[in-house]
């Protein structure tokens, strides 16, 4: 179970101007910001879940993430942090057994070697019998799809098949809690159903707890139902996915294509300019406000229309719609 109760971290950043003459000042006499990037932050997940924690960028997603694997401490003055009866900071040699973390933009695998050279310097740095090495090098290769390029250098790898290596390699020591920053970001479509099935199929055999940050919607709809919401610093939401659309279940989307004058910047109350491109714009209506036909009179007015289209919100404007109301 992971537990975090009233967690804060603060950043001591240095700030100057531009220019050689605030440098050599700043040589001298160094000016630092504090940024708080967590701020009495508090949850609990429980063996097994599968989580969705999501938040713009700066919201403080990652230095969760850093805090719970244990590479960053929080501010020591409050909060407590135990995962499974261990705080990650202060047990890090025996925590780091039972986590697997996989950061979207770093690697953990040797650049100049093939993936197999990797995997077996990571099997001697977690001390992986080898008996448990070989049964789980056998089970992520056949799952990953990763077998014929386990003697192929890193560099040479196309990024879908690097990523499903980072993926194996924070599974070989079989651990029960894996951290996913971004897993799939810059994978094309077959890559992001590929590793999307894996983390599924990992969870149900194994009941690996998964805490997955994105900005990618569909990875949320597809992985998680809970979702934790994260902005400047705090939590914001903690529910599920289905309590999310319920909520925001008045949302309707009009697509429509047009023709003449771009779309006004002032428009009727109720009614948000969600994308906007020559010939093409998206609204969302809040149907509590204004009812679809009259939103579709109210658009008739404002630009000339040839063609339009009616649908329920997508996920990511759930999310932008949150992002407005907690205004972050």
């Amino acid at each position: 179970m992971i537990e975090l109760h009233h967690i804060s971290k603060t950043f001591r950043v240095a700030r100057r101007n531009a220019g050689m003459r605030e440098a050599v000042k700043a040589f001298f006499r160094r000016e630092y910001t504090e940024i708080r990037a967590l701020d009495d932050v508090s949850f609990t997940i429980g063996d097994g879940e599968m989580v969705g924690y999501i938040g713009p960028n700066g919201a403080g997603k990652s230095s969760t993430i850093k805090i719970m694997s244990g590479i960053l401490h929080p501010d020591m003055d409050k909060g407590t942090c135990v995962i499974d009866g261990l705080v990650p900071w202060k047990n890090r040699k025996e925590h780091v057994r039972h986590i697997g973390v996989v950061f979207g933009q770093r690697s953990q695998l040797w650049w100049d070697v093939p993936v197999l050279d990797s995997y077996e310097l990571i099997r001697d740095i977690y001390q992986i019998d080898k008996p448990v090495y070989r049964r789980n090098l056998e089970e992520l290769t056949e799952c990953l799809q990763i077998g014929e390029i386990l003697r192929t250098p890193v560099r040479q790898l196309s990024l879908g098949q690097r990523m499903r290596c980072e993926i194996g390699a924070s599974l070989l020591h079989d651990p029960k809690i894996l951290f996913l920053d971004e897993p799939t970001i810059g994978l094309d479509a077959v890559s992001k159903i590929a590793v999307r099935d894996f983390i599924r199929r990992r969870n149900r055999e194994h009941g690996t707890t998964v805490i997955l940050t994105t900005h990618d919607m569909q990875d949320i709809e597809a992985l998680t139902e809970r979702i934790l919401l994260i902005g400047k610093g705090r939590i914001l939401l903690d529910g599920s996915l289905s309590e999310l659309k319920s909520r925001h279940s008045g949302v309707r989307k009009i697509t429509v294509s047009h023709s003449g004058s771009d779309v006004p910047e002032k428009l009727p109350a109720g009614i948000v300019c969600t994308e906007n491109q020559p010939g093409q714009a998206s609204f969302a209506v809040d149907t509590a406000a204004v009812g679809v036909s009259e939103a579709i009179g109210m658009l008739s007015g404002l630009l000339e229309i040839t063609d339009l289209s009616v649908a329920g919100a997508t996920a990511e404007e759930l999310v932008v719609s949150l992002y407005e109301e907690f205004a972050i």
